[in-house]
This record gives structure tokens, C-alpha cells and sequence, in this order.
């Protein structure tokens, strides 16, 4: 499988993505920050195959970067592209996100989130 953001793997790193959600985790959203933490944990699993690793990077790695379609720095209409870019990559590896994988994701979410909106996640599970 082709991966489209592959020009942005480069750009991602472990720290660089924690640096972006705790700055941003707010503007951007639980929605948001709960895709990239599927992903990331998806991506940490042992038998997640070396493609979608390469899609989960390239994914993140547009979510890292300063540069993309839309600025980060306006609110909202700043991530609608990071949504998307995020959103196709998580349908592109949803059969690696297992349960373990929603936990992980929840409880890190949770420290970033006193509230979460069950509702909202919900969302984003059910295209799983």
C-alpha cells in the first residue's frame, strides 16, 4: 500500500508528538488527540505489520508538522485538515487498534482531559 504522507515520517518523533498534544490538546480537541493516541499506541503494538507502521508514521508525522495545508494556529479550521489526514490513516490501520490498544489510548486521555465526552469517542471507535 502507498502511503501518502510518507514525506512526512520524517518528521515524526515520540517526543515531538508529545510536545505537539500537550500544547495543543486543548485547540485541537478530544476527538483529535484521541485518533492520534489510537494511532500511536497501534503503532507500538509488536504485530502491527511494518506497512501500517509506515502509515501510522507518515500520519502522525503531518500531525507533527508545523508546515501543512492549514496552520495549526487557528483555532479549529487550523486542524480540519490534521482531522482528516488523521481519520484516514486510522481507517486505513483500524485492524490493529484492539482493545488494549483503547485503553491505552483512554487512560493517557484522560490526563490531558478531566472530562471526557463519552460521547465524542464514541465517534471515532465506531469507524473502527
Amino acid at each position: 500500500m502507498k502511503n501518502p504522507f510518507k514525506k512526512h515520517a520524517k518528521g515524526f518523533s515520540e517526543l515531538g508528538m508529545w510536545n505537539k498534544i500537550k500544547k495543543f490538546a486543548t485547540k485541537a480537541g478530544q476527538q483529535t488527540i484521541y485518533t492520534v493516541l489510537l494511532l500511536f499506541y497501534a503503532y507500538k503494538r509488536s504485530d502491527t505489520p511494518s506497512w501500517a507502521k509506515n502509515v501510522i508514521i507518515g500520519t502522525l508525522g503531518y500531525f507533527i508538522s508545523p508546515i501543512d495545508a492549514l496552520p495549526d494556529l487557528t483555532p479549529i479550521i487550523g486542524y480540519t485538515d490534521d482531522i482528516g489526514v488523521l481519520s484516514f490513516g486510522l481507517v486505513t490501520i483500524a485492524c490493529y487498534v484492539n482493545n488494549e490498544v483503547r485503553l491505552n489510548a483512554r487512560a493517557q486521555l484522560k490526563k490531558w482531559f478531566k472530562d471526557l465526552n463519552e460521547d465524542d469517542l464514541k465517534v471515532i471507535d465506531k469507524q473502527l
